[in-house]
């Protein structure tokens, strides 16, 4: 069965909107710009020598960078699925698909999302959102990230971009029984992700209690996917106005889940090295891009991709070496001083400083 040409239109319209349209927050920001990193000029160390490499889920990544899942089920998509991931396999810094959600219908849609043969040994994450993984059970869901060999499986969770759809998911009841199960039955580990509104404590604690080890905090700051889809969808557009700038921004979502035994995917909103080494600071372990590849990818093609990543881990080596560090596993709070809205929301949050 072909897939409908609905959902190949709906797929090549979040494409086309995140790379030539206005879909970021409007005011909110990551608040990484109330994070400073601490001078160290007495460093011991070497710009060329610095380590950025990190591991991740049993891999050793490069780079302390995983571009994010955004998109698939389309033959256009598709290729730049594979494109991209090729570049993240050569550079050696993690990959995601977008939502794998087509393939529960219309298996065809699978080669989107291939990318193994393209890139043999790229960390790769699968994806599936929260309403569809309650309804499948744990052997779906891993049939979904074994069948384009991922190494992990995001679970994302979307609500606010749902309830403001005519047609979106509006029964969420479930869901962390729902992660729990999948925790304990997968041989996949489940990475839990926001879409672009952040993680507060409350719910980390939980996804802690029930035994996952890694969240991609996905907070405000970048791409407003309320926003994306109240420029596709007229009819709930009241909503959409209203809750565009809704979420957590991404700086403080890291704050909110730091010290919880969690690994943290600081992405949202992430444009720069220098920014990736604030999130790292401020307790990620790995940080995590989309809208600027995409970006770079359709002005100027896989080139300005890969220019895009060079200027970002430039930035970030620099300032590892600026922070006295010699490899970016030594970053930590300790490095970075927050002050003005982050340091207000820390406080009146009584998080952990």
């Amino acid at each position: 069965m072909a897939v409908p040409t609905e959902i190949i239109n709906r797929k090549l319209s979040h494409f086309e909107l995140c790379a030539h349209h206005e879909v970021e927050f409007r005011t909110k920001t990551t608040l990484l710009e109330s994070v400073e990193l601490v001078h160290q000029p007495l460093t011991e160390t070497a710009l060329e020598d610095i380590d950025l490499s990190v591991e991740v889920l049993g891999k050793r990544l490069r780079y302390p960078l995983v571009i994010t899942g955004m998109t698939g089920g389309a033959e256009e998509v598709g290729v730049f699925n594979r494109e991209i991931a090729a570049l993240a396999d050569r550079l050696g810094i993690g990959f995601g698909v977008g939502s794998q959600r087509v393939m529960l219908r219309y298996p065809e849609a699978a080669g989107t999302f291939q990318v193994r043969d393209v890139a043999p040994n790229v960390l790769l994450f699968g994806n599936i959102g929260i309403a569809q993984a309650r309804e499948l059970t744990s052997s779906d869901v891993v049939r979904l990230g074994e069948t384009i060999g991922a190494d992990a499986m995001c679970v994302h969770l979307n609500t606010a971009m749902e309830v403001i759809q005519e047609h979106g998911d509006h029964e969420f009841r479930g869901s962390l029984a729902t992660i729990q199960r999948l925790v304990n039955e997968s041989p996949l580990p489940i990475i839990a992700k926001e879409t672009g509104c952040g993680f507060a404590r409350e719910s980390g604690a939980k996804l802690a209690a029930a035994g996952v080890r890694w969240v991609d905090v996905s907070g405000a700051g970048g791409t407003s996917w309320v926003g994306v889809e109240t420029i596709r969808n007229r009819a709930l557009r009241h909503l959409g106005e209203a809750y565009w700038d809704w979420g957590i921004p991404t700086a403080a979502s890291v704050c909110e889940l730091r010290g919880l035994n969690l690994n943290l995917i600081a992405s949202g909103g992430i444009r720069t090295g220098l920014q990736a080494a604030k999130a790292l600071a401020l307790g990620a372990k790995v940080v995590g891009v989309a809208l600027p590849v995409l970006r770079a990818y359709t002005t100027g093609g896989i080139e300005a991709v890969e220019r895009f990543f060079q200027t970002f881990f430039d930035e970030l080596r620099v300032a590892v070496m600026l922070c006295g560090a010699a490899s970016v596993t030594e970053l930590t709070p300790n490095h970075a001083v927050i002050g003005g809205e982050l340091l207000d929301w820390v406080s009146q949050r009584g998080l952990p400083l």
